[in-house]
């Protein structure tokens, strides 16, 4: 595609201009290049972008809110379907198994139909069988249930992702990555939280306060979600295009028919992928090894690990009650939030800025990767501390300070991984993230099964200790590697090979 590369540093004043449209006088070209079409969702008004944006981030927050908020009623739920804790555990693995499967279904789906009617479709899956596992009576019933959920909520992923990056330019894209992360870290641990005093009235409520929760975002998606799949790929293959050439191509080009209601149509002007594509696709991205390192680097020896935490509190501090045990994730939420709001995205975004102009280079996604350092080691630490902590029975607020910690490094590490796999090829976004997908909700499927046997046989301190210790190693290994050489194996293996629906 012969859309422009951003060469200098786009100046802070400008970003005002460029959300608004207006080009006129900036130093630096854009990326991808707006048409002249109002519908162009790059060219939307500031507020219709964040109302969508705040559309796709609710999504992403019941995501993996729907995983976690039966945590603190981990008790009653042994006693209603008379099984044990590690079965009940495994109640979070089975929705983390299909967010990891469902992309692959509904990726195609959206780059065929549009990003609103799949987002539609799925939270009223998730609606339904939200109210499933409210009125399940057996084990097997309520693991259905949970398995649909998790189905249903797949879209928020890959589909969220894509159109957060159909609205925004590249340079926003640390920080709006950043919001969307953060979306998906703090379902996860408000969850609990939530789920805590929701079973003050029954554990019942917990699955009824969830359906509530889908149905209310369910409703306001068909009312104000907008489509954002819009056909850019006409100008492919003009590789040697001058930006001014990118820019009269895209400036040129017919506005986009206007869209029913609730479309179940192909949309015009975009080439339909076929229905196997993203599977075959998702097999590929194994042979790039910029995205394949980066993302299986994060998910199977760091981010999978968060839910051994999680799914451990009950256990951690049983003589506490549900409400008691959900404000014990006040630690890991205060750590996410504070790594959002200073050490992910945004930051992320400065320090690439500042190293492409101090050294008078064009930007490359390996400037990104140094907040991985810092990011590993709170992580590391805090993993250690809430070991010995319960270990040792230290005051409570020990371990608290060992979930901030950890969490605030999961937080950047999450924005981090996700940013640079995506810059690597940004023409490829959907497949990027239904490989990122596919890997983290699959690591999240399997720590359930593994932790509560591993501390039975190590011990507390042990287990937690060597969840640490495997994190700082294959941070050496594979960070240190990506520094050194993801430049040159990007330049070696090339662009992907095949061409994007969009």
């Amino acid at each position: 595609m012969g859309s422009p590369k951003i060469n200098e540093i786009i100046k802070p004043s400008s970003t005002r201009e460029l959300e608004a449209g207006s080009f006129e006088g900036i130093e630096s070209t854009l990326r991808p290049m707006p048409t002249n079409d109002p519908e162009d969702p790059l060219n939307w008004p500031r507020w219709k972008k964040y109302v969508t944006l705040a559309h796709v981030s609710a999504f992403y927050f019941l995501f993996t809110f729907l995983t976690t908020v039966t945590v603190p009623t981990f008790p009653a739920l042994q006693e209603i379907f008379n099984a044990t804790y590690a079965e009940i555990n495994y109640t979070v693995a089975v929705p983390a198994l299909s967010l990891a499967l469902s992309p692959l279904m509904w990726s195609p789906l959206a780059d065929r139909y549009g990003r609103r009617i799949i987002m539609i479709i799925g939270c009223l899956i998730a609606f339904i069988s939200t109210i499933g596992s409210a009125v399940a009576k057996s084990y097997s019933g309520y693991m259905a249930a949970r398995f649909f959920q998790g189905w249903g909520v797949g879209p928020a992923s890959s589909v969220g992702l894509q159109i957060i990056l159909d609205m925004f330019f590249e340079h926003d894209r640390g920080q709006k990555t950043g919001y969307w992360t953060l979306a998906i870290d703090l379902g996860l641990l408000f969850g609990p939280l939530i789920g805590g005093f929701a079973a003050l009235v029954s554990t019942e409520f917990v699955a009824w306060l969830t359906a509530i929760l889908f149905g209310t975002l369910l409703i306001s998606m068909i009312l104000f979600l907008p489509e954002t799949a819009y056909p850019r790929q006409k100008s492919d293959g003009d590789e040697n295009s001058s930006g001014d050439d990118a820019s009269n191509i895209e400036a040129s080009r017919p506005p986009r028919p206007k869209l029913p209601f609730l479309n179940f149509r192909t949309i015009p002007g975009i080439k339909a992928p076929q229905p196997w594509d993203t599977t075959v696709r998702f097999f590929r991205m194994f042979a790039y090894p910029n995205v394949a390192i980066s993302i299986m680097f994060y998910c199977w020896s760091w981010y999978w690990f968060i839910l051994c935490v999680i799914t451990m509190i009950p256990a951690a501090y049983p003589t506490y009650t549900a409400q008691v045990q959900g404000l014990l994730f006040l630690g890991l939420i205060l750590g996410t939030v504070v790594g959002e709001a200073f050490f992910s995205g945004t930051l992320s975004d400065r320090i690439v800025a500042f190293i492409s102009r101090t050294r008078k280079q064009p930007r490359t996604p390996e400037m990104r990767l140094w907040l991985f350092w810092p990011a590993s080691i709170l992580s590391s630490v805090g993993l250690v501390i809430f070991g010995l902590s319960i270990h040792y029975g230290w005051h409570w607020i020990v371990g608290q300070v060992g979930m901030a910690a950890f969490a605030l490094g999961i937080q950047v590490g999450n924005t981090i991984a996700t940013t640079y796999a995506i810059d690597c090829h940004p023409e490829h976004v959907m497949d990027v993230v239904v490989f990122y997908s596919f890997h983290l909700n699959l690591s999240a499927f399997a720590s359930p099964f593994w932790i509560v046997p591993l501390v039975d046989m190590s011990g507390w301190a042990w287990a937690f200790s060597s969840q640490a210790i495997i994190i700082a190693g294959c941070t050496i290994l594979c960070v240190g590697f990506l520094q050194l050489y993801g430049e040159r194996l990007r330049n070696w293996k090339g662009p992907i090979s095949w061409s994007s629906a969009l």
